[in-house]
C-alpha cells in the first residue's frame, strides 16, 4: 500500500487534515506540536494519512469494483446513492522486535501496528431498499487484504505513549464517519461513504481502548456485564451489553461518582470501566485468540484429568510438574507436538482434535473420565466451526443451528464432570465461547471474518522487513 497518486475530494472537506491528496508516508505524530516523550521523535512512528490510505486501496479495488457492478446489472446510473464500504480495522501490539546489531537510536524493544482490510463495498441502487454488495473481500483474514496504516516503536502497554500516538488517527476517522468522499471509479466520479469497525483486536486491547480493567478482573466480559462468579453459575445465558457509548457513560459516572458511593460500591456501578474509553471498538469475539485461550484451557483439563484432580482437590507443585511433563511426552510421541513456552494458533489447532484427544486418554485412568473428555472434544469441534467461518450461514449451517444447544451441554459437562475447575471461576474466552457467539453471528453474519488474524500475520512481514 503506497498511497498518494489519485486525485478526490471530501464533501464536506474533513476538520483538521489538509486537503492535499499527494501525501505519501507521514510523520505519524505530525499534529502534535511538542514531542510526547524523550525518543528520538522522528524515529518514533511513521504513518499513512488514513484518507490517502482509504483512496488507495479503494483504487486497488477498482476493477473488482466495477465487476461487481456489471455482474449485479447496474449501470452507472443506478448509483445515485452512492458506495457505503464497511471497514475492519485491526490493532496489535508485538514484543521484542529490536534490531539484532543495529546501531540505531535507543527506542522501545516493542512495536505496535495499526491497520485495515476494505471488507465490502455496497450500493442501493435508485428505487431499491435493499442495498447489493458489489464486492465482498474473499480473504479478509490474509496479510494481503490488510492494509497498514501506522506502524509505532510503542509498548502497547503504555496507554499514554499509545494514546498519544494514534489520536491524529482517530481525529482523521472521526472526521470521515461526517463526511463522504468523491473518487473517480472507472472514469466517472463515485461518492463513498465508510463504516469502520474496530474488531481486529484481542481482548487485552480492547479493554485499553474501552476503558475496562485488565483481563485478571472480575467483570470477565468486554461484552457483557457478568462477574466471573456469574458467569462460572451461568454458562450460556448472557446478552451483548457493553458499547463504546454505554462505556464512556460509566466513565462519567467513575470520575464524577454522583451518587457519593464507597470505591466497592462504585466500581459495582460502573461494571469495572474505570478508564476513559479512548477508542470505540465494535463488541465482538476474536476469533483466534479464542481458539489460543480455550486451547490453554483444555491442555489444563488434559493435566487434571492425567492427575484425576477430580479426586484431591490439592495437587502439589510436584505432581502438577510430572503430569504436565508426561502429557507433553505423550503428545510429542505420539501426535508429534512439540512443547510450546506460550500457546500459539498453529499448537491450539493441533490440540484441538479428536486425535489428540484419543492419544491423552491413553494417560487417563477411569472410563467415564474418557468419555467425558471425549464428549467434551466433540462439541467443541461442533461449535469451533461458527466463530472460525468467514460466513457460517454458507459453510457450517447445521453446526450453526445447533449451536446454542451445543454450548448448553458443553457447559452442562462443565459444571457437572469437571465441576472441580469451574466452581466459581471460567476463562475470559469460554465464557465469550458459550455464552455469545450466536448473538454475535445473528448481528454481523461473522465472527472469523473480523478476527485479528490478517494483522497478526502480517506482523511476521514486519519483522522480516525490521531485520533487513
Amino acid at each position: 500500500l503506497l498511497p498518494g497518486h489519485d486525485p478526490f475530494e471530501w464533501q464536506p472537506a474533513l476538520k483538521n487534515v489538509s486537503a492535499s491528496c499527494h501525501v505519501g508516508i507521514i510523520n505519524g505524530l505530525s499534529g502534535w506540536a511538542a514531542s510526547v516523550d524523550d525518543f528520538p521523535i522522528e524515529t518514533i512512528t511513521r504513518r499513512f494519512r488514513y484518507d490517502v490510505a482509504l483512496v488507495s486501496a479503494l483504487k486497488d479495488l477498482e476493477e473488482d469494483i466495477l465487476e461487481g457492478l456489471t455482474e449485479h446489472g447496474l449501470d452507472d446510473s443506478a448509483c445515485g446513492a452512492g458506495f457505503t464500504v464497511e471497514i475492519k480495522e485491526s490493532c496489535d501490539g508485538m514484543g521484542d522486535v529490536s534490531e539484532k546489531h543495529g546501531g540505531g537510536p535507543a527506542i522501545p524493544e516493542k512495536a505496535v501496528r495499526f491497520s485495515f482490510t476494505i471488507m465490502s463495498v455496497s450500493v442501493l441502487p435508485e428505487g431499491k431498499d435493499e442495498a447489493v454488495t458489489v464486492f465482498r473481500e474473499p480473504k479478509p483474514n490474509s496479510e494481503l487484504s490488510c492494509k497498514p496504516l501506522c506502524l509505532m516503536f510503542v509498548d502497547e502497554s503504555n496507554h499514554e505513549m499509545l494514546t498519544a500516538v494514534l489520536d491524529p488517527l482517530l481525529a482523521e476517522r472521526s472526521a470521515m464517519k461526517q463526511s463522504r468522499l468523491i473518487l473517480s471509479i472507472g472514469g466517472l466520479p463515485r461518492s463513498f461513504r465508510f463504516h469502520f469497525r474496530g474488531t481486529g483486536y484481542d481482548e487485552k486491547m480492547v479493554r485499553e481502548m474501552e476503558g475496562l480493567e485488565a483481563s485478571g478482573s472480575t467483570y470477565v466480559c468486554t461484552l457483557c456485564d457478568s462477574t466471573r462468579a456469574e458467569a462460572s453459575q451461568n454458562m450460556v445465558l448472557h446478552s451483548v451489553t457493553r458499547s463504546h457509548h454505554e462505556n464512556l457513560e460509566r466513565y462519567e459516572i467513575w470520575r464524577t461518582n454522583p451518587f457519593s458511593e464507597s470505591a466497592e460500591e462504585l466500581r459495582d456501578r460502573v461494571k469495572g470501566v474505570s478508564a476513559k474509553p479512548f477508542m470505540e471498538t465494535h463488541p465482538t469475539l476474536d476469533a483466534l485468540h479464542c481458539d489460543i485461550g480455550n486451547a490453554t484451557e483444555f491442555y489444563k483439563i488434559f493435566q487434571d484429568e492425567i492427575g484425576e484432580v477430580f479426586r484431591r482437590p490439592n495437587p502439589t507443585r510436584e505432581e502438577r510438574r510430572s503430569w504436565r511433563a508426561s502429557l507433553d511426552k505423550q503428545l510429542r510421541q505420539k501426535m508429534k507436538l512439540k512443547p510450546v513456552m506460550r500457546m500459539n494458533g498453529n499448537y491450539a489447532r493441533k490440540l484441538m482434535t479428536e486425535e489428540a484427544v484419543e492419544v491423552v486418554c491413553e494417560l487417563v485412568p477411569s472410563d467415564e473420565r474418557r468419555e467425558a473428555l471425549r464428549e467434551l472434544m466433540g462439541l467443541y469441534l461442533q461449535m469451533k466451526p461458527v466463530w472460525r467461518a468467514t460466513c457460517p450461514a454458507k459453510e457450517c449451517p447445521d453446526q450453526l443451528c445447533r449451536y446454542s444447544f451445543n454450548s448448553q451441554r458443553f457447559a452442562e459437562i462443565l459444571s457437572s464432570a469437571f465441576r472441580y475447575r469451574y466452581n466459581g471461576k471460567i476463562t475470559n474466552y469460554l465464557h465469550k465461547t458459550l455464552a455469545h457467539v450466536p448473538e454475535i453471528i445473528e448481528r454481523d453474519g461473522s465472527i472469523g471474518a473480523w478476527a485479528s488474524e490478517g494483522n497478526e500475520s502480517a506482523n511476521k512481514l514486519f519483522r522480516r522487513f525490521r531485520k533487513m
